[in-house]
C-alpha cells in the first residue's frame, strides 16, 4: 500500500489543528506532549523536505526521515530566535502559531509542486508491514533499520521525559518601580503621589503577593492580594500620602508573599516634604 503525499500532509495538518485545540482548551492534558513531540521534531522538517524534493527518486525513505528530524531540530530554534526579536517574544502560543504557519505554508508549496509533476514521478510513502517483506531483507538491513528505529524512539522518549519533568531554575521575583517623569523628590504634605510598581513571578508556581507602602516606617497604603502565575507580569499604580513635613523622608515599598511576616523584596525613595504652595 502507498500513501500519496497530499494525503499525508492532510493528516499532518489535521494533527496540528488537533494539537492547537488541545493546548487551548485542555492545557494540562498529557496528549499535548504526545502530539507536541512530532509537531516540533518531525512535521516542520518533513514538509520542508517534501517541498524541496517533491520527486520520488530524489531521496529514499530513510534519508527523508533522517533529514526531516534534522531539519526540524534546525528550523524550530531558528523560528524561536526570530520570535525573540519581535514584540511578541518566545511564548507558548507565539511558537505554536509560528510553527503552524511554517507547516501550512510549506504544505501548500508541496501540494503545488506535486501537482505540477506527472503522477509517476510524485513521491509517495510506501507502507509494507508484512512479515514476508521483513524476512526478505538482508541481515545487515534489518540491523540498520532496528538501530534507526530504536534511536528515534529513544530520542523522542528522552525529549518527552525532559518536557514532562523540566529542570527548575532559580526561583525569584522581580520587583521594580517606574515613574513616567522621574522619581518624585519633593512632595507637598497632604497630597497623594503615585508611582508605578511592577512584579514578575519567576517562582515556578502561583504566588499571592501584597505590597505595603511605608513613609518614615509608618504604614501608609497597601495593595493586594495580587495573584500571579509563573512568568506572569503585573504593573500597578501605587499611591502614598506624606503627612509630616521634613527632608529626607524614606518611602518604602515592601513586597510580601502570602503567609510571610517578613518582606520578600523592597524598594525605597528619599523625598522632601514641604508646605503647600500659597
Amino acid at each position: 500500500m502507498k500513501i500519496r503525499v497530499p494525503d499525508a500532509l492532510l493528516l499532518l495538518n489535521g494533527v496540528t489543528v488537533l494539537l492547537i485545540v488541545i493546548i487551548t482548551f485542555f492545557p494540562s492534558n498529557a496528549l499535548r506532549i504526545v502530539l507536541g513531540l512530532p509537531f516540533v521534531l518531525f512535521f516542520p522538517g518533513y514538509t520542508l523536505i517534501a517541498a524541496l524534493f517533491p520527486k520520488k527518486n530524489q531521496l529514499d525513505g530513510i534519508e527523508r526521515v533522517v533529514l526531516s528530524f534534522g531539519l526540524s531540530i534546525a528550523t524550530v530554534p531558528l523560528i524561536g530566535l526570530i520570535l525573540n526579536y519581535t514584540p511578541w517574544g518566545v511564548r507558548l502560543y507565539t511558537v505554536l502559531i509560528s510553527i503552524t504557519i511554517f507547516i501550512v505554508v510549506t504544505s501548500l508549496i508541496v501540494w503545488y509542486r506535486q501537482h505540477r509533476l506527472p503522477k509517476m514521478e510524485r513521491f509517495t510513502i510506501p507502507l509494507n508491514l508484512s512479515l514476508i517483506a521483513w524476512r526478505g531483507q538482508r541481515f545487515v538491513d534489518k540491523i540498520v533499520s532496528a538501530i534507526l528505529i530504536v534511536a528515534i524512539l529513544g530520542a523522542i522518549g528522552t525529549l518527552g521525559y525532559i518536557i514532562a519533568t523540566p529542570k527548575v531554575g532559580e526561583r525569584f521575583t522581580e520587583f521594580y518601580m517606574l515613574e513616567p517623569e522621574g522619581y518624585p523628590k519633593e512632595l507637598v504634605v497632604g497630597e497623594e503621589e503615585r508611582v508605578i510598581v511592577g512584579i514578575v513571578n519567576h517562582e515556578y508556581e502561583t504566588v499571592d503577593y501584597r505590597i505595603e507602602v511605608r513613609v518614615n516606617e509608618a504604614r501608609n497604603n497597601e495593595v493586594g492580594p495580587i495573584v500571579l502565575e509563573h512568568e506572569d507580569r503585573r504593573e500597578y499604580e501605587v499611591g502614598f500620602m506624606p503627612v509630616q513635613l521634613g527632608d529626607n523622608q524614606k518611602v518604602e515599598f515592601l513586597l510580601y508573599r502570602q503567609g510571610q511576616s517578613e518582606a520578600y523584596q523592597s524598594l525605597h525613595l528619599w523625598v522632601d516634604v514641604i508646605q503647600p504652595f500659597e
